[in-house]
């Protein structure tokens, strides 16, 4: 069969290609613009799921496809996502498209709980599409899986490594139970489901067979890591709100914490549901968290990921602060030592001229890397622009090498920083 799949480079996607195409199917990867699957995955077509609100924009991409898996999905609105589009409106549109091209088979990833309950916009926009592919006459799939975890860590997988990697465990008040599904089991569901023998018009939760509070998934992963029980705190609910707030900012520059307002009203509910019609449905008998975890030896590089996580939202922190308060620095309280030392180099009518253009350059590296989107190009301007204040110090004031407080020789530390950003910054 040739398949489309859209969201094709996000967890469930990459996974659901993948198994697919191993089952020697011919995938067509659909991807949002600027977006690339990995390097021999096979066909691949731009489409932003969020704009692509007409069935005419689906058409073109609909030619000669037997069927379509819908991957796709967004937790908040933020900087390029809107659940609207991708949730509801861009799927309406697909659906029609579907029926306009002949396309029967169309399996759709949604979320549990959807159908009891919607305490944010991520669960109404997502029954709202799910409402929108029942009204069809094709012959449809609803998978509503609940929290998914697996080899690959992104989202609440990754979250759940590096809480297990914290010398203490901090709880989240009022969180609901979860039923864990595997990535592996998910994509599995996809296959036997894709099929056109296969029974179609079915909503079915996707659930694992364990009922854990979060604090006990978190337990599981650190025992599976090799690591010490962590004393668990339950964090004050101010301090809870603050968390989520912040991850709210992180989302508005186009970061994707899983920490953000959507999951403090989702996670109330938890993610439960009954695996029976599933395992009806396909056969497949859910893979235990534990189960899975016995299957997996851990690896180095396993702590490695687990001990950067949250080492991760620091360094962005933390590098956008340095360049931006420097270069304020350089505009106020600093500029007259900063035009001193640009005389005594030998600048003369440059020197202030020269000590505003740095600050202000200071300040846009420091901007940039604070948004995921402009986040490499800025990392790769503090290296170069570090690079040139140390071949610059050098060459007009050479006796900053011997001052006390180093500061051409803290160049070379900040430099090894924003390498060690560019390397982990790559989310999936």
């Amino acid at each position: 069969m040739k398949i489309l799949v859209i969201g094709a480079t996000g967890l469930v996607g990459s996974a659901v290609c993948a198994r697919l195409a191993a089952s020697e199917h011919d995938v067509i990867h659909a991807v949002r613009p600027g977006k690339r699957p990995a390097a021999g995955s096979g066909a691949w077509v731009e489409v932003d799921m969020a704009r692509a609100v007409a069935p005419a924009d689906w058409l073109r991409h609909l030619e000669g496809i037997d069927a379509v898996v819908n991957c796709s999905g967004a937790l908040q609105d933020g900087m390029g996502h809107s659940m609207t589009g991708v949730h509801a409106r861009g799927p309406r549109a697909l659906f029609r498209a579907c029926q306009q091209s002949g396309v029967r088979r169309m399996v759709h990833f949604s979320a549990v709980g959807v159908d009891r309950q919607q305490p944010s916009a991520f669960s109404r926009t997502k029954l709202s599409g799910d409402m929108a592919l029942m009204e069809t006459d094709l012959d449809w799939v609803i998978l509503r899986p609940a929290v998914i975890v697996g080899d690959a860590a992104f989202g609440s997988s990754a979250l759940f490594r590096g809480l297990a990697a914290l010398p203490f465990l901090p709880l989240m008040p009022s969180t609901g139970r979860l039923q864990v599904v595997q990535l592996q089991d998910v994509a599995e569901t996809v296959l036997r489901l894709i099929d056109k023998t296969a029974p179609s018009k079915l909503s079915l939760e996707i659930v694992g067979p364990q009922q854990l509070e979060f604090h006990e998934i978190v337990e599981r992963y650190r025992r599976w890591l090799g690591w010490r029980p962590a004393k668990r705190y339950l964090l004050p609910r101010p301090l809870a709100s603050l968390l989520y707030w912040l991850g709210d900012i992180a989302g508005l520059l186009g970061w994707r914490p899983p920490v953000r307002s959507t999951a403090a009203k989702e996670i109330v509910r938890g993610a439960v549901g009954n695996p029976s019609d599933w395992t009806a449905a396909t056969g497949i008998l859910p893979l235990s968290l534990d189960d899975a975890l016995a299957r997996r030896p851990v690896s180095v590089q396993e702590r490695w990921f687990a001990r950067l996580y949250f080492l991760k939202p620091v360094i962005f922190v933390l590098l956008p602060l340095f360049w931006i308060s420097t270069g304020i620095i350089s505009l106020t309280t600093g500029f007259e030592q900063g035009v001193e030392l640009m005389l005594a180099g030998g600048a003369g009518a440059l020197a202030g001229p020269s000590v505003i253009a740095g600050a202000l350059t200071d300040i846009i590296i420091g901007c940039a890397i604070a948004i995921r989107r402009t986040a490499r190009w800025g990392l790769y301007a503090a290296v170069l622009l570090s690079l040139f204040y140390a071949a610059a110090g050098t060459a007009i004031l050479p006796e900053l090498w011997n001052e006390p407080l180093g500061p051409l020789t803290k160049i070379w530390p900040i430099l090894v920083l924003h390498l060690v950003a560019l390397a982990i910054l790559e989310e999936r």
